[in-house]
C-alpha cells in the first residue's frame, strides 16, 4: 500500500478539508459505477478508499504520522522485531486491525457519507465495489423507469418502409419495425430500452406511441384511405380519364359521363397495410368544382338549361 498522502495527492500539512476535497475528486473519477469494466479504475478507487480511512480519521492519521500504524492501518512493532505480527491469531483475538482499524468510526462512515453526497446514493455500492466493507449490504437493485416516446410516421413510411426512427433515453437512435396493421395511437414496447436502473437494476422499457402525420391528400379510415378528387364541370358531364395520386404512384382513373359530385369510387389494394397481410382500399369521392372567376357564357348556358331542361337534384324528403 502506497503512502496515503501520496495516494490522495496532498501534503502532510494538509487540513481535514483538503483531505476530504482530494478524496471527493478521486471518488468522482474512479468510482466503479462510473467506470464499469475498468479494473485499473477500481484499483485506484480502492486505494483512495484505504488512504481516506487513514487520513480521514484524526486518531488514525496521528498514529500513522507517528509511525504507529502502516498505510493499511496495521500496527508497527519494529522496535521489537515483530513487523507483521498483526496478522497472527493472537493479535486478531485481541481486537487488532482486522476487527477495528479498517472500520474506524470516521473512516468507514465518512467514506459512505461522502459518496452518498457526491454520487447520488452510490456509497453502499462503492464500498463493496472498491473492496472495502464487502460484508455490508448496499441498496437493493431498482428497475429503471419506462420511457414514453412518440414517433411521427408518414403514410408513405407505413406502406413502404415499415419503420419509424426514435431517439432513446441513451441518445441512441433506433429504427423500430412497424407491425402490419399499425394504426394511429398504437403503442410498441421495446424491452430494456428505457431509463437505466439504479444499483445494478435492469433498465426500463421504451413505450413508443405511433402518431400518423397528417397527409396533404389522404385521410386514413382503418386500413382504407380516403381522397377527395376535384372534377371540372365538363369532366363530370362528359367523363374521361383523370390522373389520380396514390401512395404507390399516380394512375389514370376512368370517370363515367354524368358523374355526380359525392360519388365514391374504390381502388382495391391501394390503402394501408392490415393485420391480415394485405392492404385496404383507396376510396375516391368526386367533388365537382366550378371556376373561381365568374363566367358569363357558363351563366348564360345554365340559365337556358334551367329554362329548357329543368331537373330535380333533391328528393321529396327535402320538401
Amino acid at each position: 500500500m502506497r503512502d496515503p498522502y501520496s495516494v490522495l495527492g496532498v501534503d502532510k500539512s494538509a487540513s481535514e478539508a483538503d483531505i476530504k476535497r482530494a478524496f471527493r475528486k478521486l471518488a468522482k473519477s474512479y468510482h466503479p459505477d462510473q467506470n464499469a469494466g475498468d479494473p485499473k479504475a477500481q484499483e485506484r478507487f480502492a486505494e483512495a478508499n484505504q488512504a481516506y480511512e487513514i487520513l480521514g480519521d484524526k486518531e488514525k492519521r496521528g498514529q500513522f504520522d507517528r509511525g504507529e500504524i502502516d498505510a493499511e492501518g496495521k500496527p508497527r512493532f519494529q522496535a521489537h522485531g515483530f513487523d507483521g505480527f498483526a496478522d497472527s491469531d493472537l493479535f486478531r483475538n485481541a481486537g487488532g486491525p482486522r476487527g477495528g482499524f479498517r472500520q474506524g468510526a470516521a473512516g468507514g462512515g465518512a467514506f459512505d457519507d461522502i459518496l452518498n453526497d457526491i454520487l447520488g446514493g452510490f456509497g453502499g455500492r462503492g464500498r463493496a465495489a472498491g473492496g472495502r466493507g464487502a460484508g455490508a449490504r448496499g441498496p437493493a437493485p431498482k428497475r429503471g423507469a419506462d420511457a414514453h416516446l412518440v414517433a411521427r410516421v408518414t403514410l408513405e413510411q407505413l406502406v413502404h418502409d415499415g419503420k419509424a426512427r426514435v431517439t432513446l433515453p441513451s441518445g441512441k437512435t433506433l429504427d423500430v419495425s412497424l407491425p402490419a396493421g399499425t394504426v394511429d395511437g398504437e403503442k410498441i414496447r421495446l424491452r430494456g430500452q428505457g431509463h437505466p436502473g439504479d444499483y445494478g437494476g435492469a433498465a426500463g422499457d421504451a413505450i413508443v406511441e405511433i402518431r400518423l402525420a397528417r397527409h396533404a391528400l389522404f385521410t386514413p379510415s382503418d386500413d382504407d384511405l380516403r381522397l377527395d378528387l376535384p372534377l371540372t364541370l365538363y369532366e363530370a358531364v362528359l367523363g374521361g380519364k383523370v390522373r389520380v395520386p396514390t401512395l404507390d404512384g399516380a394512375i389514370n382513373l376512368n370517370i363515367a359521363p354524368n358523374a355526380n359530385s359525392g360519388k365514391t369510387m374504390r381502388l382495391k389494394g391501394k390503402g394501408l397495410p392490415n393485420k391480415q397481410g394485405g392492404r385496404g382500399d383507396l376510396l375516391i369521392t368526386l367533388r365537382i368544382t366550378l371556376p373561381e372567376e365568374p363566367d358569363e357564357e357558363l351563366e348564360t348556358l345554365m340559365r337556358a338549361w334551367q329554362e329548357l331542361r329543368p331537373y330535380r337534384a333533391r328528393g321529396p324528403e327535402f320538401d
